[in-house]
């Protein structure tokens, strides 16, 4: 049996690893090994000095009602200048030298179904807020439920499966291992993993 927490938020984006600052760039449909292990230490602190071993995230699943495209002011690495102004709390105002503007592709309303071995964890998560990627992308716990694992292939979405080189596909750099290659399988279950709502 799988003890499962349901978590849902207004919006998400998983920035893929290839998408250093590309003009338009859609959001990634799956967590890599790195973000599960991130969230996983985020849940339960107690694995912050484990590196690279994922043990209370056995599955997951991440499904969206749609993409929307959203423009994101951004800057270069150095392109700032500071400019102390006098005011009543002496602030350095920042002037970008090179400004522009990106196009994100949004997840709206996504639900993802983080799946444990036991019930004590998936109470632990029932408690707590996550992030997909950003600190905006707040997700909150819906609902907490036992299912069997058949029944959790049911709920429609995508997953990653993580693998190695020999069976998936590159899917970034993991930030807990040095930067070490991540390969995954990517699993699309139901006929439209996209929500209709």
């Amino acid at each position: 049996m799988l003890f499962v927490v349901k978590y849902t938020g207004p919006f998400g984006f998983i920035k893929p690893w290839t998408a250093v600052r590309d003009v338009e760039t859609y959001s990634q449909q799956f967590l890599t090994p790195s973000i599960v292990e991130g969230i996983e230490k985020k849940l339960f602190p107690e694995l912050l000095e484990q590196v690279c071993v994922i043990q209370n995230i056995v599955r997951h699943r991440l499904n969206y009602a749609s993409v929307t495209m959203q423009k994101e002011k951004t800057w270069a690495k150095g392109g700032f200048q500071a400019e102390k102004k006098k005011d009543a709390l002496e602030r350095i105002y920042y002037k970008a030298a090179n400004m522009g503007v990106l196009t994100r592709g949004i997840l709206l309303e996504p639900n993802l179904y983080l799946a444990f071995n036991t019930e004590g964890y998936a109470q632990r998560a029932f408690t707590q807020s996550i992030c997909l990627c950003r600190n905006e992308d707040i997700l909150m716990p819906e609902s907490c439920f036992e299912i069997n694992e058949a029944d959790f292939d049911e709920i429609q979405g995508f997953e990653l499966h993580f693998s190695d080189v020999a069976t998936g596909f590159k899917v970034g750099h993991n930030r807990f291992d040095g930067g070490s290659e991540m390969f995954g399988e990517l699993k699309i279950y139901g006929s439209n993993p996209i929500r209709e709502k």
